[in-house]
């Protein structure tokens, strides 16, 4: 053990975990500073779930350490617990429970908790304050859960898709709230299927998939690269017929449909080229939706990493 791991908020080594015959988890690392985001990315199945969990202490890993605020999540998780918030995907609340009510049974049980009341207003839901669970919407119920994560002053918080069945005005509100964490000082683990979610917010990103890091880095660091100045994008209807295309575009050039409806074009791109796909587009009566040049998108590096779209 050293220093690092006593003063991170996570860091983990060599983890892996098994359930029968599938490695669902192997191999590992994490570090995650005080006061930083980092967001675990990977297709479903690809071992976020197990590994959020085997830091939250809900598991223990059949190899490897992990260390939460200095502690072993899965014998010292009686000290851990009162010091970090899990906001778990899908809520969890007795349905009859009204929001104001839920959510100052979880404050009665933190030693300095949070004003609920203002919490509440904070989050939007001061008018819902009365309303049983199960009416509340997807987006309030979210809501619900991340105030209960946050309501006991956590130094670390567990985010699992924490703005999903969001509307904007909604997401900007947690997306707000969610770097005000950071700026305090709070870590935060961030699992998300909203590929615009991790490139906004995140300090740093994990990918993985079948149990492994693929990459990591800042969203800069992964979408950054001299060869990526060397690429245009853009979203039409699929199925396009690209040979005309490739006719058209200079030598070294090539187009393809990286998935339905949206198209790369990689070559030596200047003002010809692009001149040469939107009369291309003109011509076949093609409308070329969010053309946009050199630097990719997060969700860009993920599907090359894996193959397989980000789905909830």
């Amino acid at each position: 053990m050293n220093q690092d791991a006593d003063s991170a908020a996570v860091r983990a080594w060599g983890l892996t975990k098994r359930f029968g015959g599938h490695t669902a988890v192997a191999g590992i690392d994490l570090h995650l500073a005080r006061g930083e985001m980092l967001a675990l990315l990977g297709p479903n199945g690809a071992g976020k779930t197990t590994t959020v969990e085997i830091c939250e202490g809900f598991l223990r890993p059949d190899e490897g350490q992990v260390r939460v605020l200095g502690l072993d999540p899965t014998t010292q998780g009686t000290r851990l617990r009162p010091r970090i918030g899990v906001m778990p995907q899908g809520g969890g609340a007795y349905p009859g429970v009204r929001a104001e009510e839920m959510l100052r049974l979880v404050a009665a049980c933190c030693a300095e908790p949070l004003d609920p009341a203002w919490l509440l207003e904070v989050l939007g839901l001061d008018g819902v304050r009365t309303v049983p669970y199960k009416r509340l919407s997807g987006g309030q119920q979210q809501r619900l859960s991340l105030a209960c994560a946050l309501v006991g002053r956590p130094e670390l918080v567990f985010l699992d898709e924490p703005t999903a069945g969001m509307d904007a005005h909604a997401r900007n509100l947690v997306w707000e709230l969610m770097s005000a964490l950071r700026a305090d000082g709070v870590g935060v683990l961030l699992t998300t299927h909203l590929m615009d979610e991790a490139e906004t917010l995140a300090d740093r990103v994990v990918i993985v998939d079948h149990g492994r890091v693929l990459a990591r880095g800042s969203p800069e660091e992964l979408t950054s690269g001299d060869e990526h100045r060397r690429e245009l994008h853009f979203r039409s209807r699929p199925k396009l017929d690209l040979e005309p295309l490739l006719t058209a575009l200079p030598e070294g050039c090539s187009a393809r449909e990286v998935r339905p409806g949206q198209y790369l074009v990689r070559g030596h791109i200047d003002p010809q080229t692009v001149s040469t796909v939107t009369a291309w587009c003109a011509q076949h009566g093609v409308m070329a939706d969010e053309l946009r040049l050199g630097r990719r998108s997060l969700e860009d590096v993920f599907l090359e990493l894996t193959g397989r779209e980000l789905r909830a």
